[in-house]
């Protein structure tokens, strides 16, 4: 009961967050299009994005919130308290806060080599290697930000309050179209203005953040105080947990960076076309995977820490069941709607069809792995509330190296769809080993229940694709068309399939009755719950 309001909370405001992102970029695509101040823009966001993701929501994220929810909740019978809680927090701020501010300052005096050695292609091309540059020293504070962003949101996640972690980037998307807005404004038309505009939007969507979460915070009765920097103990603890986990929690943005490399040396516009459709693809991951990974971890934490093995296991077997019920489907749907989705969001303004049929292109083997994307945030949790962030370590260097060895051979066969095909098989590798290793641990077993309810959502799923694709030549005019046309068409083929694939689950017994009865038994109490207020008044 509590996997899925914590998971409702998350995935209702993250899908929100993504929304807007959606809308940021259907802007950006017809503000910029897919030429050079687009790519000098990516590459800009990116860099501080895929530290932001790799260190402050992944590697600290899974190493503060066990230490924490350990020090609030206590451990091996052991009480735990908020001033112990307290306490940590506070040498974890007065370190990190300096740590982050000599990374940053690092990075932005080397950023000319950094950019080299991601897109040293860009020279080729006069004035984008300079902008890339230059963007990527405006967007680079935002890291810093964004970390204290992160450490905070842990620190309420640990305390159950999970929305306003997943409320902050919504800031951010807002703060980016203001920003083309402006820009729109001012110099209709010019690329780099607007470029420049986005890249000052970015730095100042992480001091709103922030400034929300520190607001959150002190509503929470959580009151930091910034100290001179100690290495307590339970510091270095936590910075022994960081270092591996910064590369077994960051397989994905770590991959992220190797296909931005391959993606700069393909012809202009490729590493636009490919972070656009990761946009897509980002969508359910967001929703679900992020969801499902946050609510997990201080939960089965919790469970680990008072010994309770059955609990931990059924936590995680939920997690599973909601997690493939959700994003099956959704891969699927993605995989044969890429055409209509590309062409009915993105084709436009400086957009133009031709970019569209290579980005659905892009879109379909990205979403070959977003199951294995979403299933590996389940999955890690089973190591990082053990404090184990070693054993991801290997799994997710394994999967690197597999990607890295395949990228020589795909890009130069296929482009930047074979790119993305690699990034999703090294996914789906890195999948498949954490689940084994938990396996013969004895930490978490596939059980033939969950076996069979994944094999009656495949069944569903391959009802809904079938009724889609032979939908999809009926409704194809109509996706370039007016807004209007537009509009209803995508929501014809949307409808049809959700239709289809839950009754057809509902059917074949693809969703589990004990879950409907719980949400059934909590609709109920909302009722009642109303039903006293209207008494009341």
């Amino acid at each position: 009961m509590s996997l899925i309001r914590n998971v409702g909370t998350i995935g209702g405001l993250t899908a929100v967050s993504r929304v807007f992102g959606f809308a940021r970029d259907m802007i950006l695509a017809r503000v910029l299009g897919a030429g050079l101040a687009a790519d000098a823009f990516q590459l800009a966001f990116t860099l501080p994005n895929t530290f932001r993701r790799l260190f402050a929501e992944g590697a600290f994220s899974v190493a503060f919130v066990p230490l924490y929810s350990r020090a609030l909740h206590g451990h091996d019978g052991q009480p735990g308290s908020e001033d112990a809680a307290e306490k940590f927090a506070d040498d974890v701020l007065a370190v990190f806060v300096w740590v982050l501010i000599a990374f940053s300052a690092l990075a932005m005096l080397a950023m000319p080599a950094i950019v080299w050695l991601l897109a040293s292609e860009f020279e080729k091309i006069p004035g984008k290697f300079e902008l890339a540059v230059t963007l990527s020293r405006v967007t680079f504070p935002y890291l810093a930000l964004i970390s204290l962003v992160a450490m905070l949101s842990g620190l309420l996640n640990a305390r159950s309050r999970f929305a306003p972690g997943a409320a902050a980037p919504i800031l951010l998307n807002v703060s980016l179209i203001c920003a083309m807005g402006i820009a729109w404004q001012a110099n209709r038309g010019d690329d780099l203005y607007a470029a420049w505009s986005l890249a000052v939007g970015v730095s100042a969507a992480g001091l709103l953040q922030l400034l929300y979460l520190i607001w959150e915070t002190r509503r929470a009765g959580v009151r930091l105080k910034l100290s001179l920097p100690k290495l307590t103990p339970e510091v270095k603890r936590l910075g022994a947990l960081i270092l591996p986990a910064t590369f077994g929690a960051g397989i994905y943005q770590i991959s992220q960076l190797v296909d931005t490399f391959f993606a700069t040396s393909l012809p202009q516009g490729s590493l636009t076309l490919l972070k656009l459709a990761d946009r897509l693809n980002q969508m359910p991951l967001g929703i679900v995977g992020i969801a499902l990974g946050t609510a997990i971890l201080p939960m089965l934490s919790r469970h680990i820490h008072t010994g309770n093995r059955a609990e931990a296991q059924r936590l995680q077997t939920n997690a599973f069941e909601i997690a493939t019920l959700l994003t099956l489907p959704a891969a699927a749907a993605l995989a044969v709607c890429a055409p209509a989705f590309v062409t009915a969001f993105f084709v436009g303004g400086k957009f133009r069809p031709e970019d569209g049929v290579i980005m659905a292109q892009i879109v379909v083997a990205l979403v070959a792995g977003l199951p294995a994307y979403v299933i590996v945030k389940i999955l890690n949790p089973g190591f990082f509330a053990r404090e184990d962030t070693r054993t991801p370590v290997w799994t997710a260097l394994a999967s690197l190296i597999f990607n890295v060895f395949l990228n020589f051979y795909v890009v130069r066969q296929y482009g930047i769809v074979g790119l993305a095909a690699a990034t999703a098989s090294s996914a789906s590798l890195n999948c498949l080993l954490l689940y084994v290793i938990l396996h013969r641990r004895g930490w978490f077993h596939f059980s033939a229940k969950l076996a069979g309810r994944i094999g009656r959502q495949i069944v569903a799923t391959a009802m809904m694709g079938a009724a889609l694709m032979l939908l999809m030549p009926a409704l194809l005019p109509y996706f370039g068309g007016s807004v209007l046309n537009r509009i209803w068409s995508l929501t014809a083929l949307v409808g049809t399939g959700m239709a289809v694939f839950f009754v057809t689950a509902y059917l074949v017994g693809a969703i589990d009755p004990d879950l409907l009865a719980t949400l059934r038994r909590r609709s109920a109490k909302r009722d009642e719950r109303d039903d006293d207020i209207l008494e009341v008044q």
